[in-house]
């Protein structure tokens, strides 16, 4: 029977021949839906559909894992999170960088070290920035021995070992320079006490007398270590010493020229009078001398006794204004410059 509307006229029956076909119904949906302006394509959310001349080009982007291709432009200014490493035993040969076939691929040692993701390593790598035992490596998925390979990101080597520490100690006066004292003195040791008792071995990078203050490296990195003593690699040092006497500004010319001291002749490579007043003097100095009170007795015999001296830089490290008596681990920068002082 049929249905009747509102005005008494008969209506149709549901499921009758006179319908449209369902697939009629969604091709009128859609001319109507192309026809208004601004109409939505389709459900919230859901993309447009492809196909058909009135299809919109997709905004989204495409996903990054899905491009084999390595972006050159952003590896060359990519951010580079490379920590300097320790001494490696490889030596660089004239050959290059030597292949393993079953070594480790060279974008993951560079990830795993924390210089970048694998695809940012991957990107350093195609602009050049990295080499391998010498080599300046631009292809991808090389294997290597990371034990035996020295990694090098922008010229700084790349650290291998975690275990390696590098710390800045601003030593107090009246503190020696020893990692124990058998007179019960007050020591550097005292104060890497919990490191060492973690299982830490630490060892101090040169001394300063009891009476001297300021910077003070230690770490257990014994190559490094060794290099950063030694005279033949000149590190720099830099002092602020209190003298007495008014300094006249003629005493740079003389120390620039060399003192006779009784162990030998030492000179200064950078002098600074900083401030005179009642019958003091503060003055900079820098050196690469490493001998025992070598700045007290180059200042005595100059007719400057000092009455305070502070060690204010080794190399590319600065003290800063860290406080006597604390400790502060060296940031990567600072670590790969003292590798770079010393030819690492």
């Amino acid at each position: 029977m049929a249905s009747a509307s509102r005005d008494g006229t008969p209506g149709k029956r549901r499921g009758s021949g006179t319908n449209r076909s369902s697939s009629d119904k969604q091709n009128a949906r859609g001319k109507n839906a192309a026809g208004k302006k601004g109409a939505p394509s389709g459900k919230r959310g859901a993309p447009a559909k492809r196909g058909g001349s009135g299809q919109q080009p997709s905004s989204r982007k495409p996903h990054r894992k899905g491009s084999s291709r390595v972006d050159v432009e952003s590896g060359k200014i990519r951010l580079n999170n490379s920590k300097p490493a320790r001494h490696q035993v490889a030596e660089v040969e004239g050959d290059g960088v030597t292949y393993v076939s079953d070594g480790m691929r060279l974008q993951k040692v560079l990830a795993a070290a924390g210089v970048a993701s694998r695809r940012g390593a991957e990107e350093l790598i195609a602009a050049g920035r990295v080499e391998v035992d010498g080599e300046v490596v631009v292809e991808q998925g090389l294997r290597i021995d990371p034990n035996t390979a020295i990694i090098k990101v922008d010229g700084a080597r790349v650290v291998i070992d975690e275990s390696k520490q590098y710390l800045a100690l601003n030593k107090p006066k009246g503190w020696h320079s020893t990692m124990s004292d058998e007179h019960g003195r007050p020591c550097i040791g005292d104060i890497v006490a919990e490191r060492v008792m973690a299982g830490q071995r630490l060892f101090h990078v040169g001394r300063l007398d009891a009476d001297t203050e300021g910077l003070l490296l230690l770490t257990n990195d014994g190559e490094l270590a060794h290099r950063l003593m030694h005279p033949s690699y000149e590190v720099p040092k830099t002092y602020l010493a209190t003298v007495r006497g008014e300094v006249n500004r003629g005493l740079g010319r003389e120390l620039r020229r060399g003192v006779e001291l009784e162990d030998g002749p030492v000179s200064v490579d950078s002098f600074a009078l900083l401030e005179v007043n009642q019958g003091k003097s503060l003055i900079r100095l820098t050196l690469h001398e490493g001998r025992k009170r070598v700045v007290r007795r180059l200042l005595a015999e100059v007719g400057f006794p000092v009455t305070r001296l502070v060690r204010t830089d080794i190399g590319p490290v600065a003290l800063g204004k860290q406080r006597p008596g604390s400790l502060r681990v060296l940031d990567n920068k600072e670590i790969g410059a003292l590798y770079k002082a010393v030819g690492m």
